[in-house]
Order: C-alpha cells, then sequence, then structure tokens
C-alpha cells in the first residue's frame, strides 16, 4: 500500500508538471473547471503557501529528511491506513524533492512546479494535495489511536480506580476428603 500510493502519486506530479511546462505559459490560466479549477503555471521557490521563499536549501532538506523517515518508519508498518497516510507523504515529498532537484535554478534550489489555482487559495499541486491529504489522515489516525504498527493506544484507569474495580481474590476451594482406592478392605 505505501509504495502503491507513493508510486501512484509521485508519477502523476511528474507527468502532471511536465505536461503543464510543455503546454502552458507562466500566468496565462486555463479554465478546467470553469472559474473553480484553473491551470495556471507559476514556479515556487518556497513551500506551501510561498512560506520560506528564498530558503529553497533549508526546504530541500526537510523533505530529505522526511523521505528518510519514512523509509526507516516503513519497517514497523502494521495500518493499512498508516501506510496510505506515508505512502502519499512520500510520493509528495519525492514529486516536490524531485523539482528542487533538478529544476532551475540548480541542484538543491529548484523552484517547484505549481499549476492547479481555486478561487482565493495559492496555486498547488498534485504532490502537494498529496502531503495536504496526508497530514489530515495521520491526525485522524491519531485521533483514534492507532500506532504505526496497527497496535491501538490503550487508555490507562487511574491506579486508585483501578484497585476499587477489581474483585477480591478468588478463595482457594476447601480439600476433598482423601478418596479409597477400589481394592481397599471396607469395615462391615
Amino acid at each position: 500500500m505505501l509504495v502503491t500510493s507513493a508510486v501512484l502519486v509521485y508519477v502523476c506530479d511528474q507527468w502532471a508538471k511536465a505536461w503543464v511546462t510543455a503546454n502552458l505559459q507562466p500566468d496565462q490560466p486555463r479554465e478546467l473547471l470553469g472559474t473553480v479549477l484553473q491551470l495556471n503555471l507559476t514556479r515556487n521557490a518556497g513551500a506551501a503557501f510561498s512560506i520560506l521563499t528564498g530558503s529553497t536549501w533549508i526546504l530541500t532538506v526537510i523533505a530529505s529528511s522526511v523521505v528518510v523517515f519514512i523509509v526507516f518508519t516503513a519497517r514497523r508498518l502494521g495500518s493499512r491506513g498508516w501506510a496510505l497516510a506515508l505512502g502519499l507523504l512520500l510520493g509528495g515529498s519525492l514529486g516536490n524533492l524531485t523539482d528542487r532537484m533538478f529544476r532551475a535554478p540548480g541542484p538543491g534550489r529548484g523552484h517547484v512546479v505549481d499549476f492547479l489555482q481555486l478561487p482565493n487559495f495559492p496555486i498547488f499541486n498534485i504532490g502537494d494535495s498529496a502531503i495536504v491529504t496526508a497530514a489530515a489522515l495521520i491526525a485522524l489516525l491519531a485521533f483514534r489511536g492507532i500506532n504505526v504498527d496497527g497496535t491501538r493506544v490503550v487508555e490507562h484507569t487511574p491506579r486508585h480506580e483501578a484497585s476499587e474495580s477489581q474483585s477480591p481474590e478468588p478463595q482457594s476451594p476447601e480439600p476433598e476428603p482423601p478418596q479409597h482406592s477400589a481394592g481397599a478392605a471396607h469395615d462391615g
């Protein structure tokens, strides 16, 4: 599940970015779903919502760290929900990291291609969508108490409540009288 979702997000993200850069001019939007969803090519030197613009190398280090964390965490996966969430996060992070490594102005400083525009919302890409979806899914899994390994968080009862709710220890049964063997002599 993790690998499948990561590959699907990565391939869709990179394919869409290649198509957009080949077919659109910057700041010349095309309607996809009327004015609700438009394609508008931009290159983002920052993170989501243009945060940390001019600090692309920091974002490259962060994205690389996220990828390494997911690879090491994958060994402990026991939850399909966590596998999906980490796969989305991995695919989106790798998509944007690829831009930062291989697009202008140069390795580690490349600008991310953004192209999806909603009304009154910053322009984003498929990788960004996957990262945001992963964050929401991770929050839901954490809220539900589901761990990466698939176990659930057990709520602990305070000690004084636990001792009051326990029943007293069962008492051992009375010893039975000795049995006579079948061949023993009987008084008669």
